[in-house]
């Protein structure tokens, strides 16, 4: 028969253990209801930028820029701009610093290896930026397997989270990329459904082009009902006068358009993975009172056959005397 005392501390462990779980819960929850916000209010000016973006990007297929001398790469859209010869590729993997969020930070390795194994195959050489330090040991212990590079971890800029920790990752990816240490940019990051839905996918950040599906994903198709607008009968390109001049306006835009992008990615997986732990530690705090209830039940029947056999051994002594 099973030790009262062990059943007794093994219940009191996941007591303890469905505090913690019940804790967490509460706070993921009280926290993906404004990342939730955040996201859905962000999209409407990312949507726009993108817009945009893509309408200043076919002018610059139509003009010749040449190349300027700036500070920083992220202010040289010119070479931002450029397509060329893909040799080496950058893959940013945007995961989270914290675990115990279920399937999310493995599902981002999954992606990511997936991704580099790909690139690899094709040709390419890899060098891989982190954002947030979860997913980097599994992908570092590929490193040797698969021969990629790693370049740089951030930790920081997913604790407190805003475009200028957005444009410090953007301007840092955009040097790599006009001194030619990278031809191009992937993000590995997770696109928010909703509470129960997230999706890991894969945006190209430079050259700086528009992904179309992309545009389509953001666009608020309710909102869109309400006001009456109908995206496939937009065909009509406006015409356009640029003050002072296009280069002015892509000097400005440009490293807006790059910023946003990443800030919109980070964006969008710190609100799955909240939702992904609010998920998850609500389901442990039901499994841990499943357990909690089951080891009970065994306690009960344990602690009634004691009782049991101490009578019967009264019983059996009063007998033999």
């Amino acid at each position: 028969m099973a030790n009262l005392r062990n059943i007794k501390d093994r219940i009191n462990s996941i007591k303890n253990t469905q505090k913690i779980t019940k804790a967490m819960k509460m706070v993921a929850a009280a926290k993906v209801k404004k990342a939730e916000n955040a996201v859905k209010s962000s999209r409407p000016f990312t949507l726009e930028l993108y817009k945009m973006f893509s309408w200043l990007y076919k002018e610059t297929l139509r003009n010749k820029h040449e190349k300027i001398k700036t500070l920083s790469g992220i202010e040289n859209f010119p070479a931002l701009l450029e397509q060329r010869e893909v040799k080496t590729v950058g893959v940013v993997v945007i995961s989270s610093n914290k675990g115990l969020a279920g399937a999310y930070c493995a599902n981002i390795v999954r992606h990511s290896l997936n991704l580099i194994k790909q690139l690899i195959k094709d040709g390419k050489k890899v060098c891989v930026y982190f954002v947030g330090q979860k997913a980097a040991p599994a992908i570092k212990n590929a490193q040797k397997q698969l021969g990629f590079e790693i370049k740089k971890t951030y930790v920081n800029i997913l604790d407190d989270l805003n475009s200028g920790s957005a444009f410090v990752v953007a301007s840092a990816l955009a040097d790599d990329y006009v001194k030619g240490n990278i031809d191009c940019i992937e993000l590995v990051t997770t696109r928010y459904k909703n509470m129960m839905t997230y999706k890991t996918e894969s945006w190209q950040l430079l050259p700086a082009i528009t992904d179309e599906n992309l545009i389509k994903d953001f666009r608020d198709t309710d909102l869109d009902k309400e006001l009456g607008i109908n995206h496939k009968e937009q065909k009509i390109e406006p015409l356009s006068e640029y003050i002072p001049c296009l280069d002015v306006v892509l000097a400005a835009v440009v490293p807006m358009f790059i910023t946003n992008v990443i800030y919109q990615s980070l964006l969008e997986a710190q609100a799955s993975e909240l939702a992904s732990r609010m998920t998850a530690m609500s389901a442990a705090t039901n499994n841990a009172q499943d357990m909690i209830t089951t080891l009970t039940v065994e306690y009960n029947k344990a602690r009634q056959a004691k009782i049991t056999q101490e009578i019967t051994e009264i019983i059996s002594g009063t007998n033999a005397l």
